[in-house]
């Protein structure tokens, strides 16, 4: 599975923590920037680029992790592109439910995880689950791909 990271300014050094990480557990990772820290930089690009790479990527499987502040602007961001599903990490179980339910391919997380080790399980609940594929849940990520058509 290829991971592709980014973060604006405020999430700058959690990204650097997290991808040294995913490194150390022999994931395939991509830095989508920034590559240095910038406070007047803004993340809508690093969305953009996480979101084009994913969608780009020949790995059918492959995710990306985005952090700002909240992880709310990240999470906005990215879903504006068609095919990409974002969704705010803020916990092991929205992480968890968020891959098993609705098959989502970007996690955002807010830098305040940074002051704690709690990303870790977080990332690892949002690369170790599975999308469970139940009738119900195909259904709404249907409806959900045909909102706005």
């Amino acid at each position: 599975m290829h991971i592709y990271i980014g973060a604006d300014h405020r999430g700058f050094e959690l990204k650097k923590v997290i991808k040294d990480f995913l490194l150390s557990q022999n994931y395939s990772v991509t830095d989508v920037g920034d590559e240095r820290m910038d406070p007047d930089d803004d993340y809508p690009q690093f969305a953009g680029r996480c979101a084009t790479a994913v969608l780009g990527s020949s790995d059918k499987d492959a995710r990306g992790i985005l952090i700002c502040s909240s992880g709310q602007g990240m999470c906005i961001s990215a879903n504006r592109y068609k095919g990409i599903r974002a969704a705010l990490g803020h916990n092991i179980e929205a992480a968890r439910s968020s891959r098993n339910d609705d098959d989502t391919n970007v996690l955002c997380l807010p830098a305040e995880l940074a002051e704690s080790r709690a990303w870790e399980d977080i990332v690892l609940a949002f690369l170790d689950t599975h999308f469970a594929a139940s009738a119900r849940f195909m259904r709404r990520n249907k409806a959900m791909d045909e909102l706005g058509n």
